[in-house]
């Protein structure tokens, strides 16, 4: 969604600007690689080895391929509809039914609120661990600084910040540094006989669910660190050859972000035992790798300071979705239209920003009073569960979209074609990680906290409902699709 013209309506005699297509494939690569990169292996890599022992990779290797089944239906979707509205568009050319394209892009939006407040939380640690201050680990004294930090984003977001690609790429480099750092320091700990490749290879798992169990729950939290490429078909109405382009950087960008996955996560139980990366009293799990692999150096100290510019570079690009989404939805006539408002001289969706702002704060206040007797890590497990759980659903929905439009409009041969059983095996396996078997008994909550986003998006919808029955107000759908 774009808010770079909100009077465009108002002057019905002009000709519509189009975006610009200034993205050729290399900055489309490194903006897929940006928008993957991020919180998810950076805060949860101890959790998933908590799941499943030394082999925490393998979660993260089936997340990989479960994401890049997905993307392969996205393409096809994208190079038939190279327009910028992602899951919202193809939900409605496959089914037509507003209520259902509505809350697929309610849970698009929901999803980069709780994304958001991971990173929040994340923030937080990696605050509390860079400046050396000695805060405990769970409870609300971290919240305070996860709360501020909302807070921050919230204002940054209102004075109109410009999202360039030429600006993604620093930001992306910063946060490829810090994971190439935990690599390099894991080949160095091999030299000097620091590293035990003997653990990477022994599964245990706290869980009595058994193996495929285990590894599933584990794999439905990995997934959170693959997501993130979905959001690259919103950059369609700006690259400049989008049928050639996406499918070749796409799949180039889940090849190398999927491998640092795997690298990362194998580096760090080789250098820190199991029970300590998944300590939830400890430091982060990479802070810990980097300070085994290199002690004496000073990677420990700097790490830190990486991993807030990662998150918040997460939480910032989240939160823009978010809001800009609300914004078009309300514009569509699909939420009350006072969530469409934009202030007069910022030019941002100054009620939107409050709205999302003030859910991202309420979740990271929810979270900490769900897990009150639990350390901080169980905070981030929730929210980026959430996170995971959302998306699954939606990906779910765009593998099915696929089957349906395959069907309903015929193909002009003009655009890439995924394999024909992909989003049969997409549509199950995405379905199966939202599944409850999917996850522990601890990890259920998250569950309450995605019914009770959704709730909120009906009760809106309804509201809007009401009022547009009783105004003769009509909805366009097409404008929350079209954009």
């Amino acid at each position: 969604m774009s808010v770079d013209n909100p009077q465009r309506g108002e002057a019905s005699t002009q000709q519509p600007t189009e975006l610009k297509r200034a993205i050729g494939p290399k900055l489309l690569l490194l903006f897929i690689v940006g928008d993957i990169l991020g919180t998810g292996v950076y805060a949860l890599t101890g959790q998933v080895a908590n799941e499943v022992g030394g082999a925490a990779w393998v979660p993260f290797l089936i997340a990989f391929l479960v994401a890049t089944i997905t993307a392969f239906s996205y393409l096809e979707l994208v190079t038939r509809f190279p327009q910028a509205a992602g899951a919202a568009l193809y939900t409605h050319k496959a089914f037509g039914i507003h209520i259902f394209t509505f809350m697929v892009a309610f849970a698009v939006m929901c999803s980069g609120i709780t994304s958001a407040s991971t990173a929040a939380y994340a923030f937080a640690d990696f605050f509390n661990a860079g400046f050396g201050i000695g805060l405990p680990k769970g409870g609300w004294t971290l919240m305070s600084i996860a709360l501020l930090f909302m807070l921050l984003v919230a204002g940054v977001n209102f004075r109109g910040v410009s999202e360039s690609v030429k600006a993604n790429v620093v930001l992306t480099m910063v946060e490829l540094s810090g994971l190439l750092m935990v690599i390099f320091i894991g080949m160095y700990a091999v030299t000097q006989g620091r590293a035990d490749f003997s653990r990477v290879v022994v599964f245990d798992s706290p869980s009595d669910k058994g193996v495929f169990l285990a590894v599933s729950a584990a794999t439905a939290l990995a997934f959170f660190a693959m997501v993130g490429f979905e959001d690259s078909v919103n950059m369609a109405e700006e690259t400049e050859n989008p049928k050639r382009d996406f499918p070749r950087m796409m799949l180039t960008g889940l090849g190398i972000t999927g491998l640092i996955y795997v690298l990362v996560s194998i580096t760090a139980v080789a250098l820190v035992p199991v029970g300590e990366l998944a300590d939830p009293e400890r430091d982060s799990a990479l802070i810990q790798v980097v300070a085994a692999g290199g002690p004496g150096l000073p990677f420990d100290q700097i790490f830190p300071f990486i991993g807030m510019f990662a998150v918040a570079n997460t939480a910032l690009i989240n939160m823009l979705m978010a809001s800009r989404l609300l914004y078009g939805m309300a514009r569509a006539g699909v939420l009350p239209k006072q969530l469409g408002k934009v202030h007069s001289s910022r030019q941002t969706p100054w009620v939107a920003i409050i709205f999302t702002t003030l859910i991202a704060l309420g979740l990271i206040v929810y979270v900490v009073r769900a897990n009150a007797t639990t350390a901080g890590a169980a905070n981030i497990t929730l929210l980026g569960g959430t996170t995971s759980l959302l998306l699954r659903c939606v990906f779910t929905i765009v593998n099915i979209a696929l089957i349906v439009i395959r069907r309903k409009y015929p193909s002009d041969g003009d655009h890439f074609k995924a394999p024909y059983i992909l989003p049969f095996v997409g549509a199950i396996a995405c379905a199966f990680l939202a599944g409850p078997w999917a996850r522990n008994e601890a990890q259920q909550t998250q569950y309450v906290v995605a019914g009770g986003l959704m709730v909120v998006g009906l009760i809106l919808w309804a509201i809007t409902y009401l009022a547009t029955r009783k105004s003769g107000r009509e909805v366009d759908i097409n404008q929350m699709t079209e954009d």
